[in-house]
């Protein structure tokens, strides 16, 4: 008989992802929507069509319809990938984000313990959570939030990851993943921003791309690779945390220099702070806008995942290189097409 999944989340990167992969498994997969959701990927328009994956419209602030898409899939696993998950809105929106991504948890788990005891949960933490924490960060590391969004995360991961299960023995896992990427990563998140933003500059339909802190670091692996590791969490005998890293961390100006070098555009940087500009061609093509900074900056985040690596057998496929050409070639098809 198939195992169910239900996901949270669906439409998003990482959801889009996961179903896919959970296909291939042999699962029955099912997708809590949200009405409001805007830009859902067209691959699970397209598995909806071909009625792979089942759509249960709702979201994670109304009880009646969390209990109704676990009345409806009854599933086996669940994977709670919603969440606003924008840090930088985060600071704009602080009730919206701990509603979501606080509550919204426990509005779920709370329900699916009282259809399903035996569920076993995986919940999308971050290493956000990290903050200031020097790097390396493990799952032995201590957390420093900075945001409301990894504030909420942290009390979510506290209060019914760990809270559940060590006093309810409820099987739920947290993955504590560092930043993934993809082309089906949002447009207002600075990898996608600068891929695509690039490609329209290569194209003369943009002339100028601004952007925040360029020396923030951070650890950015390939999404596709990262939700593997989220089954593999739940098909173990016991449950517990991974934090699922790459291992090496790169600057955003780093991000920068690769897109360009894929799009044979190379970047000259002069000056420093918020002075500094890139220029290629003798133009400014990348200006540095304060606007972007957050009001409590995250500079360096590196993972350490060796327990992913032994318990799970985890390890991500894709290098930061190929990810960054892989993301710059489909947004040049993508302005391509739409010039």
């Amino acid at each position: 008989m198939a195992k169910r999944a239900l996901i949270t989340g669906i439409t998003g990167q990482d959801g889009s992802y996961l179903a896919e992969f959970l296909l291939t498994k042999g699962y029955e997969v099912y997708g809590l929507l949200r009405r409001s959701s805007t830009d859902p990927m067209l691959r699970i328009e397209d598995l909806v069509l071909a009625k792979r994956i089942k759509l249960i419209n709702g979201d994670l602030r109304d009880i009646a319809a969390i209990e109704r898409a676990l009345t409806a899939a009854q599933p086996d696993e669940i994977y709670n990938l919603a969440a606003q998950s924008d840090v930088g809105i985060s600071f704009r929106c602080p009730e919206e984000t701990w509603e979501i991504n606080y509550h919204g948890l426990g509005r779920l788990v709370i329900a699916a313990t009282e259809i399903n005891p035996d569920v076993r949960i995986y919940q999308a933490s971050t290493s956000e959570m990290f903050g200031s924490t020097p790097p390396p960060q493990n799952e032995d590391s201590p957390f420093a939030p900075v945001s409301p969004y990894a504030k909420a995360k942290l009390k979510a991961h506290q209060n019914y990851v760990m809270g559940y299960r060590e006093r309810h023995n409820l099987f739920i896992c947290s993955g504590i993943l560092f930043n993934h990427e993809s082309p089906r990563r949002g447009k207002h998140f600075v990898t996608r921003k600068i891929t695509y933003s690039l490609a329209k500059i290569k194209l003369g339909l943009q002339s100028c791309l601004e952007l925040g802190n360029l020396d923030a670091k951070r650890d950015w692996g390939f999404a596709g690779d990262y939700v593997e590791a989220m089954w593999l969490m739940l098909q173990q005998p016991k449950a517990g945390d991974f934090v699922i890293a790459t291992g090496e961390s790169y600057s955003v100006r780093d991000f920068l220099d690769g897109a360009a070098y894929y799009l044979n555009m190379r970047i000259e940087w002069e000056g420093e702070g918020l002075d500094c500009v890139g220029r290629c061609s003798g133009k400014v093509i990348v200006r540095v806008n304060p606007e972007y900074y957050r009001p409590s900056e995250v500079n360096y985040l590196l993972g350490d995942s060796r327990k992913a690596r032994i318990t799970l057998g985890w390890k991500p496929k894709v290098c930061f290189s190929d990810l960054v050409k892989m993301m710059v070639e489909y947004d040049l098809k993508l302005v391509q097409a739409k010039k």
